[in-house]
């Protein structure tokens, strides 16, 4: 499992596809997240807004990233 370190409370769902390099541009995110290929801990998320916050999971493309809190 990947982990995305958190710089603040927390880090919306296209960011995070961005940072992990899922995501080449903010637009291919928006697009993978619309078309359902996104899950944010078990659950398919529609909202490239979605705020992912410490213990969250996403999971795209055969890839599971956890959220860690800034004081982890």
């Amino acid at each position: 499992m990947e982990e995305i370190k958190l710089r603040d409370e927390y880090i919306k769902l296209g960011q995070a596809l961005k940072v992990c390099g899922i995501a080449q541009s903010g637009v291919e995110a928006k697009i993978m997240i619309q078309e359902g290929q996104v899950c944010v801990n078990g659950q398919p998320e529609l909202q490239r807004g979605k705020k992912l916050h410490d213990g969250d999971v996403i999971t795209c493309q055969g890839r599971t990233i956890q959220i860690k809190g800034h004081d982890h």
